[in-house]
């Protein structure tokens, strides 16, 4: 619930509605949400909030209280919008999987007020952080003119934005303005700067104009595997195959259910691998929180392995799917690119249906799951090596 008040006599303006039953300001209180943020525009005309649990920016006339725009950006909506492809961006489900294990962290409450929305000095564009990169969106036209940082691997979070003149100077006479001086020329160029603090960083980021750019030390998501070394032809053998088998981690066993008639090529690929010691002594590589943990790459950089084929190999859909956690999946880099990386989910995962090959299910050492999930990272690594000593087949 919004309240108007003058801070000197704690009265309503005289300037505003009558009567809040003819506002909009118990949209909150329908919502059972509480605006975290709430932002004045420059003219006054109009202030923008957002707001938890719904997590909804909502931008209401001043004077009279009535909602203007609302847009929503709850995972729920994230979510149907990625898998119908009508997302602003659409994302590599990984990618998408990584930024929605971030967006969840936002729910905790000591981070929510550090979320906002703000106003640019027309008054005509508010900007506020979002999953797909700081949004700037024009509320006449109702529609995303930008996205600052889309590409980045950081969820911005707490948006300020110079939009001043970088010098001062006194009055401007028709004479001045019609020399050619230099210098009066460089204090009427405007340097516009969008500063945002990111999700879980410690340093805060800085856009502008200038488009030159490098990318040569940014970091790679979800590079696809390259063949280090050229592999001998695999000979034919009858394939092998199983229905269980038990992780033997640092932290402790965790023990799968496995489909070989669900994904036979992959339940093979698995089976293989472990029973030659393929696995033994790699580590959990990749481990975001509230998403999954992965592992099975040699290099443990998430940039190696490979099927016991020497190639990568096709994907296999069926019915299973990614509708609770712990279930035990295929990494690859697009279709048909399996190799030897495999990943459990800690959450249901359903944008990944159809795009990575289902081949089992955690059973049992659930929790060691979760103490490999929860464990510090460093840019989605583990501080500390956790390794897979060996797999058993049942």
């Amino acid at each position: 619930m919004l309240e108007y008040w003058r801070p000197d006599n704690y009265e309503k303006p005289d300037n505003v509605f009558q009567y809040k039953s003819s506002t909009n300001l118990f949209e909150f209180k329908k919502a059972k949400s509480v605006p975290t943020s709430l932002t004045i525009s420059p003219s006054g005309s109009q202030f923008a909030t957002f707001s938890f649990p719904d997590r909804k920016v909502r931008v209401f006339d001043f004077p009279t209280g009535k909602l203007y725009r609302t847009y929503d950006e709850s995972l729920q909506t994230i979510e149907e919008m990625q898998q119908a492809g009508t997302a602003l961006q659409k994302l590599e489900d990984l990618e998408f999987g990584r930024r929605l294990a971030t967006e969840r962290e936002i729910e905790n409450p000591a981070m929510q007020n550090k979320a906002n929305v703000i106003f640019d000095e027309t008054g005509h564009f508010i900007i506020y952080g979002s999953m797909l990169g700081t949004k700037v969106l024009n509320t006449y036209t109702n529609r995303v003119v930008k996205v600052y940082g889309k590409d980045e691997n950081f969820r911005p979070l707490n948006i300020a934005i110079y939009q001043g003149q970088p010098q001062k100077k006194g009055v401007t006479t028709v004479a001045m303005a019609a020399s050619n001086n230099p210098l009066l020329q460089e204090a009427e160029v405007r340097d516009p700067i969008l500063i945002t603090t990111g999700v879980g960083k410690v340093r805060f980021y800085m856009f502008t104009n200038d488009e030159e750019i490098s990318k040569s030390e940014r970091d790679i998501h979800n590079e696809k595997p390259t063949i280090l070394n050229a592999k001998k032809a695999v000979e034919a053998k009858a394939a092998q195959t199983g229905t269980a088998a038990v992780i033997h981690t640092s932290y402790g066993d965790i023990r799968i259910r496995l489909f070989p008639d669900a994904a036979p090529k992959a339940v093979e690929n698995f089976v293989t691998h472990s029973k030659q010691g393929y696995y033994n002594n790699t580590i959990f590589h990749r481990v975001i929180r509230k998403f999954m943990i992965q592992c099975g790459d040699p290099l443990g950089d998430g940039t190696g392995g490979e099927s016991i084929w020497g190639k990568e190999f096709e994907d296999e859909f069926s019915t299973l799917k990614h509708d609770k956690p712990y279930t035990v999946s295929m990494a690859n880099a697009g279709p048909n690119t399996n190799g030897s990386q495999f990943f459990i989910t800690t959450e249901k995962a359903p944008w990944l249906d159809n795009k990575h090959t289902i081949f089992g299910r955690a059973i049992q050492g659930l929790d060691v799951i979760h103490k490999i999930e929860n464990t510090r990272v460093y840019k989605e690594k583990p501080e500390e090596d956790i390794k897979i000593l060996n797999i058993e087949i049942l």
